[in-house]
């Protein structure tokens, strides 16, 4: 079904976009001065009316995180995979979610420490979430992407691991340009990551969810929860 790779194009592309038109916006209507220092994406977002862009824009991405985490846990189950490691890769997942929902609503500066959380989950358990990805990348047959899938999600998973070091180390030197340009590469690289999955997406043929009644009678207690059909 072609819909399915276009989840994770959406999330990308809308994603890199809205992040970018936020910061036109910011720098539009002065709440930002760029001549002064490069502004952190929390910045561009913390007020009106750009800070009502940038929560939708997080919401949405967040909504189809977690329906995208979803659909890889099931498409690499159904591959034969039942590695817990599956299972902790959704959880990261959904926890990466529930962390852009946390940023795009909690503002810096009306609640930093939930809203510094809320980065804290969307970059790091969102890298986590990744080589999470990028070790099933290699268990899990057949590997679609053939041999270059591999290696580019360690290569974009290493890059946001570097760039997240670097904007902490970055942000106690006081060099705030500098982790802001290391923070909206971040930003750029977990996009890029999710855009990957339609290598992987393009090759489902449908995905449904069925009810399993508690009292079902004995002819249907086999029916399962949930059946996805992909199409190799």
């Amino acid at each position: 079904m072609w819909l399915w790779p276009l989840l994770p194009v959406f999330l990308a592309v809308g994603g890199i976009l809205g992040f970018w038109a936020v910061f036109a916006m910011a720098v539009t209507n002065g709440s930002v001065n760029i001549t002064e220092a490069f502004p952190y994406i929390s910045t561009c977002g913390a007020f009106p009316p750009q800070s009502c862009v940038f929560g939708q824009i997080l919401n949405l991405g967040a909504f189809l995180g977690v329906v995208i985490c979803f659909l890889k846990y099931q498409q690499v189950r159904d591959y034969g995979c039942h590695s817990p490691l599956n299972l902790a890769g959704l959880l990261l997942g959904i926890l990466c979610a529930l962390g852009a929902t946390l940023v795009g609503n909690f503002q810096q500066y009306n609640q930093l420490e939930v809203h510094l959380t809320g980065a804290f989950l969307a970059f790091v358990v969102g890298i986590l979430y990744f080589w999470v990805q990028t070790f099933l990348t290699n268990q899990v047959k057949p590997r679609h992407g053939g041999r270059w899938i591999g290696p580019l999600r360690f290569f974009l998973s290493s890059c946001g691991s570097a760039l997240i070091i670097s904007t902490v180390a970055l942000f106690f030197m006081q060099l705030d340009s500098e982790a802001a340009y290391c923070e909206w590469a971040l930003a750029m690289d977990l996009f890029l990551l999710f855009g990957l999955f339609v290598v992987d997406f393009r090759h489902m043929g449908g995905c449904s969810v069925h009810v399993h009644h508690r009292f079902a009678d004995e002819n249907s207690q086999h029916v399962q929860t949930s059946v996805q059909t992909l199409s190799l």
